[in-house]
């Protein structure tokens, strides 16, 4: 399998952190501290001459770069890697490489989940962040299209003889989630509405799930099918996905201004070249499939 992620990358710190309300927090994880910037890609004569998508009418914040806002540390989505500042994962490679297509290098900040929407076309041009397209959101940003598809899924240890055939076997168990996702909604739902008596464990973190589960502190997570199968893949003596339910899934999706059409549209274009020339399925079997175990 060959390595996806560009070749090229230099790595800045930045003063501060975003701040503020960025509308819906659900469907991802929240994280603190300073923000970290990350320039990666091509020259720019050498970006130029590749370029076949017209960008003549994008408005960026910075010619000749898009700067991309990310919460870093939802593997294998983006996470840093082993020097502990240069971030890598599926979503750092897709937009990544939607930026080659476009004939611009890519600058990735580091920011905080919570008010991660309000710093576009402020700090950055768009979010690619594991963000799941949803109604409340599209009322405040554009999206571009799907470039992958997500489930909730129950993860339990490899070695578990237990059988889950829906959330309700989660009943007396307890359970780990990252707060304000997707996962965490679910299951406070589940249990305030009576449905389930589980105790919740919400975590900052999704790396703490895993570990709490692998420690024995709790005995399953709750997380996006796709972050379980990134796990599994490096990890498939420790976990196995239980159950999945196929019935409720979700898109996510780059996120941008509302006001900024012509760059949804690039985006789309790139999008669309990368889904024809088999990028985004080499991309997704090298961070979700065999190709995860090598790394």
């Amino acid at each position: 399998m060959r390595k996806i992620a560009a070749a090229l990358m230099t790595v800045t710190l930045t003063a501060g952190i975003l701040t503020g309300c960025g509308g819906d927090s659900s469907d991802k994880g929240t994280s603190s501290g300073q923000a970290v910037s990350s320039e990666q890609g091509a020259s720019s004569s050498e970006s130029t001459e590749k370029a076949a998508i017209d960008i003549s009418n994008v408005k960026l914040i910075n010619d000749g770069t898009l700067t991309v806002g990310s919460e870093v540390g939802y593997p294998p989505f983006e996470d840093f890697k082993e020097d502990g500042t240069t971030p890598e994962g599926f979503d750092v490679d897709i937009i990544s490489e939607v930026a080659d297509r476009l004939g611009l290098k890519v600058n990735i900040i580091n920011t905080s989940w919570d008010g991660i929407f309000s710093g576009i076309d402020v700090n950055y041009d768009c979010v690619c962040s594991a963000v799941t397209i949803n109604a409340k959101r599209k009322e405040t940003m554009l999206f571009s299209t799907p470039y992958i598809n997500n489930y909730q899924a129950v993860v339990i240890p490899a070695d578990s003889d237990w059988k889950i055939t829906s959330f309700k076997d989660l009943d007396g168990k307890t359970i780990s989630v990252q707060k304000e996702t997707t996962s965490d909604e679910l299951m406070s739902d589940y249990k305030s509405t009576g449905t389930i008596d589980t105790e919740i464990v919400a975590n900052e973190k999704v790396t703490s799930c895993f570990t709490q589960l692998t420690n024995g502190e709790v005995d399953a997570v709750v997380v996006d099918s796709t972050v379980a199968d990134g796990y599994i893949a490096t990890d498939s003596d420790k976990y196995k996905i239980a159950f999945k339910d196929d019935s409720e899934p979700e898109q996510f999706g780059i996120a941008v201004g509302l006001k900024n059409k012509p760059l949804q549209e690039a985006v789309n274009k790139a999008l669309a070249e990368m889904e024809e020339d088999g990028y985004i399925e080499d991309t997704y079997d090298y961070w979700f499939g065999s190709g995860a175990a090598d790394k």
